[in-house]
């Protein structure tokens, strides 16, 4: 998509003075003259930041402002290699949560309703982005936190709970055990705001299903603030990214090639108006495009965004062939036998690699039969055949934050 003229006005004001603010970008660009940028094109020559970048600034080289005005970290949830910490000033605190009432008015909530909050507080950004977007707006914010579903439901039910904020693992599992229990009529729920996570369409309307809710997916990560710099709106057509906020790109994963609007490719932001540690062309690593035209909504200033398909640092290879899980996903989701849940592990057995996925379905079906067809079906698509194992439904685990679905035990 073109740059629009104040994000670029916006882009060049903070380059006038970013190396002298920032040690860290002053070796990134080191012998590129950044007051020269004026344009698009010339904007599109620089290159790109990653998590690895961010990682070798731990534990602070990402400030770009006096130490005195950092008034928060966090940190991102990944559980591996050394931890990226993403400092706050008191304007991108408030900037956030600017951002996150913003995604709750899109999704029509207001300061009548009840908002479940059971993403993680802490270090991640999940738990305080919801309840401080929340509060501006003037909801009620009820901060439950992760975890235990008996006390979820419990208070779901006695405060009247009208929005559930999730990863949609979570929102699942609470779905799943409001179902079994049977009090869906004791159940106030209209909305479900869902991230952190993709979520295939067969999740998705297991839950709406179960809960009876408006479904809408949240578009954010750590290093750009956290969740809440987008959001479906009431139409369910693609994410509104903030842009006043972020400036949106979409490139070819491999060759760094910026594509055009419609096409598929990773996105990447960068940031206008962050202070403590604003981020220029950061490759997010999730694949999606930007959706071309106008949205029904009337927001048109703000890009829309397709449904997260995967990451491009998710793809497996086996038997030469490159597979993401959403490929495999797409396939189970065809098969109205199975239930939504699936899990992956890739294993080198005998000299070979080997691919098992394990699905669930109840007892009425042939479950022999159901096995041929999935693994044919995986074998028509992607080009091997996989073991396919058949187990009951609800076998498979039920998580209280993401749902790990893909095993790779070759190098373990």
């Amino acid at each position: 998509m073109n740059i629009m003229p104040e994000q670029l006005e916006m882009i060049t004001e903070q380059f006038k003075t970013l190396k002298d603010r920032s040690p860290f970008y002053a070796k990134k660009f080191d012998g590129i003259d950044l007051a020269a940028i004026k344009t698009q094109e010339e904007f599109e020559t620089l290159p790109f930041t990653d998590k690895g970048d961010l990682r070798e600034a731990y534990p602070l080289g990402l400030t770009a402002v006096p130490m005195e005005k950092i008034v928060r970290i966090h940190s991102s949830s990944g559980t591996t290699g050394t931890p990226v910490i993403v400092p706050y000033t008191k304007k991108d605190v408030e900037d956030w949560a600017v951002q996150f009432a913003r995604c709750y008015e899109y999704a029509g909530v207001t300061p009548a309703d009840r908002v479940q909050i059971t993403p993680g507080y802490g270090l991640w950004t999940a738990g305080i982005g919801f309840q401080a977007g929340a509060e501006l707006l003037g909801a009620m914010a009820v901060p439950m936190g992760p975890g235990n579903t008996e006390k979820q439901i419990q208070f779901m039910m006695d405060m009247e709970t009208t929005v559930l904020t999730a990863t949609a693992s979570y929102a699942l599992l609470l779905a799943e055990e409001i179902e079994k229990r049977g009090i869906q009529d004791k159940i106030k729920l209209k909305k479900l705001i869902t991230g952190s996570e993709r979520a295939g369409e067969k999740i998705r309307n297991r839950i709406i299903e179960a809960l009876g809710v408006e479904y809408y997916d949240i578009y954010g990560l750590t290093e750009v603030y956290g969740p809440g710099i987008g959001i479906s709106c009431q139409h369910s057509h693609g994410m509104h990214v903030w842009s006043d906020y972020v400036y949106l790109e979409i490139i070819d994963p491999d060759t760094g090639k910026v594509l055009p609007d419609g096409e598929w490719g990773e996105i990447v932001l960068t940031t206008l108006q962050k202070e403590g540690a604003p981020l220029i062309r950061f490759r997010t690593h999730d694949l999606s495009r930007i959706i071309p035209g106008e949205c029904a909504c009337g927001h048109n200033e703000h890009p829309r965004i397709d449904t997260i398909t995967g990451r491009s640092d998710d793809m497996m290879k086996i038997h030469g062939v490159n597979v993401f899980p959403a490929q495999i996903e797409e396939i189970l989701a065809t098969f109205p036998e199975l239930s939504s849940e699936y899990q992956i592990r890739l294993s080198h057995l005998d000299g070979r690699d080997t691919m098992r996925i394990y699905v669930e379905t109840n007892g009425s079906v042939d479950w022999e039969d159901l096995r041929k067809r999935v693994a044919s079906s995986v074998k028509a698509k992607i080009g091997f055949t996989p073991l396919v194992k058949i187990v009951e439904l609800g076998l498979l685990p039920r998580s209280e934050k993401k749902t790990k679905r893909v095993f790779d035990e070759r190098y373990d």
